[in-house]
């Protein structure tokens, strides 16, 4: 799989944890960025999520997006892009 899978997160979110432990078990790349350090990729959570601070915010190559995924659907999308 190419990497490019961004994922925007903060410290104490444990659905961030959830979604670094299925990337690792999956060993899948990707890129995590702390919203909570950079105020560019914050705002740009906000607006991917029509207004609304959601974290994990992942962004795939394909274009696609999941908030707030749980491991199943998480699961599922990285079979989707195999």
């Amino acid at each position: 799989m190419s990497n490019g899978i961004m994922m925007y997160s903060t410290t104490w979110c444990p659905d961030c944890r959830t979604a670094k432990r299925v990337f690792n078990e999956e060993q899948i790349a990707y890129t995590e960025i702390d919203i909570e350090k950079d105020p560019i990729a914050r705002d740009l959570v906000v607006k991917l999520n029509g207004g609304n601070q959601v974290v994990p915010t992942i962004v795939f190559p394909d274009g696609s997006m999941l908030a707030e995924p749980s491991a199943a659907v998480l699961k599922e999308k990285i079979a989707s892009l195999r």
